[in-house]
């Protein structure tokens, strides 16, 4: 995995030394497979409070990100160099802020729709008592008058025989002969059953104390709840399409807005470690992130003049300021 390390020098006589070493190290060595400068403008130095953010978001690109820092230039147009550090901060922060404001709000619309198709399938593609019958059930086989009305019945697969026997039993206005199974599964089935509408109530109580489940099904609504779920698949798809598009878009400018983060962070550091008149060079280091662990110590044997008290073994000394992109 790639890591890219932002590592700032003074301009010294000393340190431009060893930036020429840690170059030729680079080329001999391999441990990173770029060097290059970082630009960074002259900002105006005040003593400031600059709330660092770090934003990791897993989504594609619009802009190539390497050759993005690698090349980067300050954007002045956007962030006017002429501003404090803590104007220029403020701007960032703001424009970031917005960007995640407008990210809860889409995600959460998104998802609310995601939400609702899945809680819709899941009642449909269920158990025998909340699937969706609409391939199984045919208008034709439901009996529907001014007096009378068929239910559908779940059955457990060992209890057919005992439906077969008693469910015309279960009120005397069943129709005799009536019921048939009209689709089965691992669990059981479902039988279908016609009677007089008035005596619905009592048959589904009797129904239930032997252990049968009384559906309630309508053909018209079966129908309404499958155009319900096709609406809602399609505004899943067309919102998706449309978020993912937005986040493209604003993951790039937030990336840009980070990077000018960091490089405000360098520029600050920069001056509290080395002091003014404001003197240092931003250096870009492209490395393998194995080569992590022996990049950090020779950075600590080149440029220990840096920091006399920093063991140069030891590789949580910094004798330069460094930051992980």
């Amino acid at each position: 995995m790639t890591d890219f390390w932002l590592i700032s020098v003074p301009l010294d006589k000393t340190s431009l030394t060893s930036v020429e070493k840690l170059k030729r190290t680079i080329v001999k060595t391999n441990l990173a497979s770029s060097c290059c400068k970082f630009s960074i403008p002259d900002l105006k130095v005040r003593i400031c409070v600059i709330w660092i953010h770090n934003l990791c978001f897993f989504l594609s690109l619009l802009v190539d990100l390497m050759n993005f820092m690698i090349k980067f230039q300050w954007d002045k147009a956007k962030y006017p160099t002429s501003l404090t550090l803590s104007s220029l901060a403020e701007i960032i922060n703001k424009e970031v802020s917005q960007v995640e404001a407008e990210l809860k709000s889409r995600s959460a619309a998104y998802n609310s729709v995601k939400a609702s198709l899945q809680n819709l399938e899941h009642k449909l593609d269920g158990n025998l008592q909340t699937c969706s019958l609409n391939d199984v059930v045919r208008k034709e086989d439901l009996v529907v008058s001014e007096y009378l009305t068929t239910l559908l019945v779940v059955v457990a697969r060992g209890s057919y025989s005992q439906w077969e026997r008693s469910y015309e039993s279960l009120s005397k206005f069943v129709v005799p002969r009536s019921s048939r199974k009209l689709y089965e599964n691992g669990e059981g089935g479902v039988f279908s059953v016609t009677l007089f509408k008035r005596a619905v109530c009592e048959f589904k109580a009797k129904a239930q104390e032997s252990k049968f489940f009384v559906r309630d099904y309508s053909f018209d609504l079966e129908e309404q709840k499958q155009r319900e779920i096709m609406q809602l698949s399609f505004h899943k798809k067309e919102q998706y399409g449309i978020f993912v598009r937005w986040l493209k878009v604003n993951f790039s400018e937030v990336f840009v807005a980070w990077i000018h983060l960091k490089a405000l962070r360098v520029f600050v550091e920069s001056v509290l470690r080395y002091g003014l008149p404001v003197n240092y060079q931003a250096l870009l280091l492209q490395t393998d992130r194995k080569h992590s662990k022996k990049l950090k110590e020779e950075l600590a044997s080149l440029f220990v003049h840096l920091d006399p008290t920093a063991s140069i073994t030891d590789v949580r000394s910094h004798s330069v300021i460094m930051l992980s992109l």
